[in-house]
């Protein structure tokens, strides 16, 4: 493997900034420090001017392969995350067919080691009868176990209530749950069929997909937990009221309860359904402005511990469908970095917590082996940003497979210029070197 140093970088981490150099050899850190120009390297990339970064460790996506690779394939979607900074990817079970076996689920690690260009782990699948095989899932090669509480695409809901403590009460390893109360999902759908029918306008998915179907069932979850103590990881917090549920006065090492913000309900409310329509529609929905604006503070005072995507596509032309056909969900991972410099910009949030809340955190709640840190003996998991160099979204420049995004039109403040996967420079101003593939993260089982 090429060697790489990187000098003159502003480098981001562990709650500072820092002028340095930084050496890779073997696909780890070997160095960091100051004037290591002296030191031979294969590559050398000058980083005057630009901030160094750990690599986002995105811990939701949704890459629809195995069988539903019209939408979107580990392949391209892995390219379009590290292309926009991410180097470590989870991925979520509810693929045709769906990895609720130990056979099924290596069959999509094996995958990824022959395309993925960044990192990967993938959840195990809980279903309301499989407890037995997710019992056999080794917790230092498995990122955790997936329980829909509420239904999505690909329907794997987890209804019957006995399993469901079945799954708290036996399981060790980390349970992340997408967390809805389908009942009343349900019944609200169907007061809006009575007056809307089939076509019911999007605008009301937040009243349908409502904040307290979300409380509901995220309540349930943690009191779930906190009797069996539980290793509980709630994905994609949609409502300010969600927030009372978590704690921020111990460190994240010490949280068995953990929450995820998404990029989406971080930047979009309820208003933006006039425009975007099912372009943001997803599970659990987009909902108030008030909502957006108290996820937002649930990050910033640590309520709140790591941001993700939720990267699930759609062809266009399954969500240009009526509102009770279009799918849930959407393209979200090219642009996620970018999107929180952009808040960054606007005085909203710093470049350290955004690196916290994206590398570091994502790293310590999971047990992330050398991962998420800039860091000697780690690996070289790091992305090069311009925070000055603006650019706009547009179907050109869109890397998912299915071919728009929901920032379509948006100019970005800050550019990707570098991506390093596990010491290998697989991204390079719009140039991707393919030779590399990623490799499959380890976790740790000490507490």
């Amino acid at each position: 493997m090429k060697s790489i140093l990187i000098t003159g970088a502003n480098i981001v981490n562990e709650g500072r900034i820092s002028p340095g150099d930084v050496l890779i050899q073997e696909g780890r850190i070997a160095k960091i420090g100051q004037n290591l120009s002296s030191e031979t390297a294969d590559i050398h990339i000058d980083a005057k001017g630009k901030h160094l970064l750990p690599g986002v460790i995105d811990d939701q996506v949704h890459f629809r392969e195995p069988g539903l690779t019209h939408k979107a394939e580990i392949y391209t979607e892995a390219k379009a995350g590290v292309a926009g900074g991410t180097t470590t990817y989870m991925e979520m079970p509810n693929t045709v067919p769906q990895s609720v076996t130990i056979e099924l689920l290596e069959e999509k690690y094996k995958r990824a080691s022959q395309v993925s260009l960044a990192n990967y782990s993938f959840f195990f699948g809980a279903t309301n009868d499989n407890l037995e095989e997710i019992l056999k899932v080794n917790p230092e090669n498995v990122c955790g176990v997936k329980v829909f509480q509420g239904s999505s695409t690909g329907n794997m809901l987890v209804d019957n209530p006995e399993v469901l403590e079945g799954i708290f009460r036996e399981c060790k390893m980390l349970i992340a749950i997408h967390s809805e109360n389908d009942n009343i999902i349900k019944a609200n759908l169907e007061a809006f069929k009575e007056i809307y029918g089939e076509d019911i306008p999007v605008k009301f998915h937040p009243k349908i997909r409502s904040e307290e179907a979300c409380y509901d069932a995220s309540s349930r979850a943690v009191a779930l937990a906190k009797k069996h103590g539980t290793r509980l990881h709630i994905l994609h917090i949609s409502t300010a009221k969600e927030l009372e549920l978590f704690d921020n006065t111990i460190p994240l090492e010490e949280k068995k309860i953990t929450a995820e913000a998404c990029i989406h309900h971080m930047w979009f409310s309820e208003e933006d359904y006039e425009t975007k329509g099912n372009l943001i529609k997803w599970n659990p929905a987009v909902k108030t402005a008030k909502d957006r604006d108290g996820i937002f503070q649930g990050v910033l005072n640590d309520k709140i511990d790591v941001i993700a995507t939720d990267h699930a596509p759609h062809t266009l032309e399954e969500k240009s469908q009526p509102y009770t056909k279009a799918p849930s969900g959407g393209p979200l991972i090219q642009h996620s970095l970018v999107a929180m410099l952009d808040f960054y910009h606007q005085g909203k949030i710093s470049l350290e917590k955004i690196v916290e809340k994206m590398s570091h955190n994502v790293a310590k709640l999971f047990r992330i082996v050398d991962r998420g840190f800039i860091r000697e003996g780690y690996y070289a998991d790091l992305v090069l940003v311009d925070l000055n160099d603006p650019w706009t979204v547009s179907k050109e420049n869109i890397l998912a497979k299915c071919g728009w995004s929901p920032f379509e039109g948006h100019t970005f403040q800050s550019k990707v210029s570098h991506t390093i996967v596990s010491g290998h420079l697989v991204y390079e101003e719009g140039i991707f070197h393919e030779e590399k593939k990623g490799e499959r993260i380890i976790f740790s089982t000490n507490k």
